[in-house]
């Protein structure tokens, strides 16, 4: 089986979106991560759930995590806050990591290996013009990889 039979549609985002709308759409569809595109509309980076919630918690807390029990309630109700004003391209990390992405006539085992080295739920695929196909998710290649 090749990528772009077990590629999904799948919802993505840009750089320049709005970083709250970009969260809240990870979380109603309770996503890992959204594939996030450049200006031209090919994959730039993906943009982890786990990462929104990096840039949501405080940086001290990071550090410290015993002190999230003394933060209160309402720091709390206002953490969503931190995305009001901002892009996708703010949520990411300042040193690019490896995109994770697969060409369309890949295999399924390259296509775990690109998922395995990235370390990331997802992966764009794209077809000879680097137009994207659609994302496979982990679940997706589990599924198929153990005959589900």
């Amino acid at each position: 089986m090749r990528a772009r039979e077990m590629a999904e549609e799948y919802p993505v985002t840009s750089l320049d979106s709005d970083a709250f709308e970009a969260a809240r759409s990870l979380a109603t569809h309770r996503m890992p991560g959204l594939v996030v595109t450049d200006r031209n509309g090919r994959p730039h980076s993906v943009l982890g759930a786990s990462q929104v919630v990096r840039f949501l918690v405080p940086r001290y807390v990071q550090d410290d995590p015993s002190l999230a029990g003394v933060v209160d309630e309402q720091f709390a109700d206002r953490v969503a806050d931190k995305l009001t004003g901002r892009t996708v391209r703010d949520l990411l990390p300042d040193d690019p990591i490896e995109l994770a992405v697969a060409d369309a006539d890949d295999t399924v085992v390259e296509v775990a290996a690109v998922m395995a080295r990235t370390r990331c739920p997802l992966v764009a695929v794209i077809d000879h013009d680097k137009n994207i196909v659609g994302v496979i998710t982990a679940s997706r290649l589990l599924q198929r990889a153990l005959g589900c």
